[in-house]
């Protein structure tokens, strides 16, 4: 794992939290996958730069906290959380049912529709039906690796598990699978890189991105989640969201609306009680 602390400043009157000035000097610490462009990528000058790292540096900016942030396979990133050396992952995280019920969430920050990244001479597939008997190619321990499982035998394509998604978009590249199931937001990216592939269909979830905490950190959750509404509600959320992905998120997203309460509605950890939004200007 590589380690890293972002400097950030820290103007007087924006701390969100009263504490003690030992807790205001903590870094908070947090884990990404650093191959995830353009969410987490190595910057040249050393540490780490993209949507989800600046993310990561607003809401501790907004909290009065440093941040120290440390790279690893996503797969190893939840078991380091639920072993407390991280206080919360900054890596996209994709809510379903079952990571409920391991970690505590906040409210999504991002839609998570999948898209297949094949190569540009392929002609052959345009959806997820045209892949029967043939190789998919996912990032493990990620939601597409948990939608391409789920969903296996009513597709009956066969899966190749990767450590990141980079590995797993170079499957396809050099012929060792058939098409990466990935979020739409990195496919592109990596679309732009090589202008060997593209990417085809688009699979709709329903599914966000959220940040999750250990299922006993209320607290932090909480802290976090109320950091969310706030951005949404003054519009940095959009604006960072457009800075890396160009254009503007859709009206209805769970980048632009909160819900009433903390968590994503409809799963484990959700709290329905109406939150009013504490946000320093």
């Amino acid at each position: 794992m590589l380690r890293f602390i972002q400097a950030l400043a820290v103007p007087v009157g924006l701390t969100l939290l009263i504490g003690s000035a030992a807790a205001a000097t903590t870094p908070l610490r947090t884990g990404v996958d650093p191959n995830f462009p353009p969410h987490a990528f190595p910057k040249l000058s050393g540490g780490y730069q993209g949507f989800n790292v600046e993310l990561g540096e607003e809401i501790a900016r907004r909290l009065g906290r440093p941040l120290e942030i440390e790279g690893a396979q996503y797969s190893a990133l939840i078991p380091a959380l639920n072993a407390k050396k991280f206080d919360f992952l900054m890596a996209p995280t994709t809510v379903s049912q079952e990571r409920a019920k391991s970690v505590l969430l906040t409210e999504g920050y991002l839609d998570n529709n999948f898209t297949l990244v094949v190569k540009k001479s392929r002609d052959d597939v345009k959806d997820i039906k045209d892949f029967k008997g043939k190789t998919v190619a996912v990032n493990k321990g990620s939601g597409p690796e948990e939608w391409a499982r789920n969903n296996q035998a009513q597709y009956g394509y066969e899966i190749a598990v990767y450590g990141t998604n980079a590995d797993a978009v170079q499957a396809v590249i050099s012929g060792r699978a058939d098409a990466n199931l990935a979020g739409l937001t990195p496919s592109a990216w990596a679309v732009k890189s090589n202008p060997t592939i593209k990417t085809v269909s688009v699979i709709k979830t329903g599914s966000v991105w959220a940040i999750p905490f250990r299922i006993d950190d209320k607290v932090g959750r909480d802290e976090v989640s109320n950091v969310l509404k706030c951005m949404k509600k003054d519009g940095s959320l959009t604006k960072l969201y457009t800075k890396w992905f160009g254009g503007s998120p859709e009206p209805d997203s769970a980048t632009v609306v909160s819900p009433a309460g903390h968590g994503v509605p409809d799963h484990f950890g959700y709290e329905a009680a109406p939150v009013t939004p504490r946000c320093s200007s």
